[in-house]
């Protein structure tokens, strides 16, 4: 077994935890970082979006007794069928747009130099929506939502189609825009990267099986062990952070992050393939 790959499986596992459920990019940083690592061929970008799994199944298990009331109630409880009602049609905008544009978007935006504008791009789009003074919440906690909140949601959430602008970012600062709460926006975001993340990464593997293989199995279990747990303790820590903090810094480190990689680029310190 190739233990260099394993310590690359291992690092990308910890970036795609570390980064699945903060507003900065999962995918743009799972890019940039598979350019540096020179993992970035079509095997590692079926198993970059594959990992993905192992930050959602982190999820699962924060919220395991809400996940099972649902599963238990879907007969017998009008919330729990509003909710999972609510998640559908969430998860719906970014599928359809994903099955029409995706194979168009990885082509042409999926290298470092358009992630870097996304990041930059998306670091002000964040500062400009917590520097609103008057914004009203409407929702307070993500059982007070309506059909037309998880839509409104849902098709926030397709913008992060485009690498580098934050799955969880657009859902959150849109839920925000929108009247949620910033409880309500983060933990909709939460539960709707659930089936998002596991339609994505069966999809993807669906689609790429002919690369994968038995000897792929260890690099596999190492990427998605540590995606679990990375993204687990990440979870953790943002559920106490927004208690008490904005998102701002996530802006500023995403502009700075930006700059970073096109000025590295740029004056050739860094061998970006985009460029």
């Amino acid at each position: 077994m190739d233990v260099l790959l394993l310590l690359k499986a291992l690092v990308m596992g910890v970036v795609e935890g570390l980064t699945e459920f903060l507003p900065i990019s999962s995918t743009g940083h799972l890019i940039l970082a598979g350019d540096l690592l020179g993992f970035d061929d079509d095997k590692a970008k079926v198993f970059s979006v594959v990992i993905q799994a192992g930050a959602m199944l982190a999820i699962v298990w924060e919220y395991r007794v809400r996940f099972a009331r649902l599963a238990t109630g879907l007969a017998s409880d009008p919330a729990a069928r509003r909710f999972v009602l609510h998640l559908a049609v969430a998860f719906l905008p970014a599928a359809l747009l994903g099955l029409a544009f995706g194979r168009v978007i990885k082509a042409n935006l999926f290298r470092p130099l358009p992630v870097a504008l996304a990041f930059i791009v998306g670091g002000l789009v964040i500062l400009w929506v917590e520097r609103r003074t008057a914004r009203p919440v409407r929702v307070a906690t993500v059982d007070d939502m309506g059909l037309l909140d998880a839509f409104k949601v849902g098709c926030a959430q397709a913008f992060a189609l485009v690498p580098g602008t934050s799955r969880s970012g657009a859902t959150i600062i849109g839920g925000m825009l929108f009247g949620l709460s910033r409880q309500a926006a983060t933990e909709f975001s939460f539960f709707l990267a659930v089936p998002t993340l596991l339609a994505a990464g069966a999809w993807d593997a669906w689609k790429n099986r002919a690369l994968l293989g038995a000897a792929d199995l260890p690099v596999w279990t190492v990427g998605l062990v540590a995606s679990f747990v990375s993204a687990f303790l990440c979870v953790r820590w943002l559920l106490r952070y927004i208690a008490t903090h904005d998102f701002k810094p996530f802006a500023w480190y995403r502009i700075a992050f930006g700059l970073v990689v096109i000025t590295t680029g740029w004056l050739g310190w860094v061998n970006w393939t985009a460029n």
